[in-house]
């Protein structure tokens, strides 16, 4: 039987994807860079990084809120997503072209209101791409896809930046190329259908914050993924304690990219099991096991210890990535899922902050074992409240 792809069903994601993979390799070529370019190349002093990387998150979360709604109101997301993807491109060159710290500042703001824009209206493209029996499997293959370009991106970097004798300006003219390559590939080869949805029966959503329309069951996973999300903090601190038992500076680049090897193979597995076994039964086991691997960062002793538990973190890490976006699918109507999607990207997003304020405070007053104790126990406790309070015949 000859293969089409043109016919393959999941033809669709595997393109959202590659655009996701080749603007990752493009963001990720320019923004481990960036604290270095600011300090050493325009004076900018440690306080002023953290600024920009403040202002940056923070407008990521507040816009996916408000993309999602719109792109329910207008029902264009690929309209959407051309937006978000060509503000994220433009912003490529324009770092190349800075020569102050405000520059920078402004360069991260315009790409993050891109990205903010462009995250739920793809999640709901993808989520009305799949099939109820392939929606694990679909979120699971972007997040593969997506996960390979965050691996890309910085080999490239160091690669190139030792190869052009740390010409910093160079690399990011460079990085250009495939986010440019993305955004082509965004607008020829992705499509929308159109969605006809009965007017009579069509739900409505009065506000970026109206959670009337939705049911008991999103409302209770929306407050279930606010838990998790508080023992999700930076993985900043995990690489702050893998130093600590002895690990040397030099490998710890190297480490974080074994943990990001292991997520990529855990995505599309994942993502399958979850259509077979259950979205609810593979995400509690996944956050239960993350938890278990915050246990393994608080009590482990050796350096070959923690190279084993920073993979089993990447790995279950990996694997729930794409299940949480297809148990979203899974509790809310097709009319309402851009704001699902939103709401859910808020929340996950929002929270990282006062969960990583938490971790260090606790790390800082008290010892790292009973903060990374506390996070672990909390993520063990979604996970079972998930089991809980989520019933399993709509996943």
């Amino acid at each position: 039987m000859k293969f089409s792809f043109s016919r393959w069903p999941l033809k669709n994601v595997f393109f959202l994807g590659t655009v996701s993979l080749l603007t990752d390799i493009s963001r990720e070529m320019i923004f481990p860079l960036l604290p270095l370019y600011l300090t050493s190349v325009l004076g900018a002093g440690t306080a002023f990084v953290g600024l920009v990387e403040g202002i940056a998150e923070s407008t990521s979360s507040v816009l996916h809120l408000l993309a999602g709604w719109l792109s329910d109101r207008i029902r264009k997301r690929k309209t959407l997503m051309l937006w978000g993807y060509g503000l994220s491109a433009v912003t490529r060159p324009l770092v190349a072209l800075a020569t102050a710290g405000w520059h920078i500042l402004l360069v991260r703001f315009v790409e993050k209101v891109g990205k903010g824009i462009r995250v739920t209206s793809r999640d709901a493209l993808i989520a009305e791409s799949a099939t109820v029996e392939n929606r694990g499997k679909s979120f699971g293959l972007h997040r593969s896809l997506d996960n390979i370009g965050s691996i890309i991106g910085p080999l490239l970097a160091f690669s190139l930046l030792a190869h052009l004798g740390n010409n910093y300006r160079l690399v990011f003219w460079i990085a250009s190329i495939p986010a440019f390559l993305g955004l082509g590939g965004l607008a020829f080869y992705v499509s929308e259908k159109e969605r006809a949805i009965d007017k009579t029966e069509k739900i409505t959503i009065k506000g970026l914050f109206d959670l009337k329309p939705f049911q008991k069951n999103f409302k209770c996973f929306l407050l279930i993924t606010a838990i998790f999300e508080m023992a999700n903090s930076s993985n900043a601190f995990l690489l702050l304690r893998v130093k600590d038992v002895g690990l040397s500076v030099e490998l710890i680049p190297i480490i974080y990219l074994f943990c990001n090897i292991f997520k990529t193979v855990s995505s599309l597995p994942g993502g399958m099991l979850s259509d077979k076994l259950g979205r609810r039964n593979m995400l509690a086991c996944g956050w239960v096991i993350y938890g278990l691997s915050y246990l393994g960062f608080a009590f482990f002793t050796s350096v070959s210890q923690a190279w084993v538990i920073f993979g089993i973190y990447g790995l279950f890490s990996g694997m729930t990535e794409g299940i949480k976006k297809a148990l979203v699918t899974d509790l809310v109507p097709q009319e309402i899922r851009g704001a699902a999607f939103g709401l859910h990207s808020f929340i996950s997003s929002f929270i990282q902050l006062p969960a990583s304020l938490l971790l260090g405070i606790v790390w800082q007053k008290y010892n790292a074992v009973i903060a990374f104790s506390l996070g672990g126990g909390m993520a063990i406790a979604a996970g079972c409240l998930l089991l809980i309070f989520i019933p399993s015949k709509q996943t």
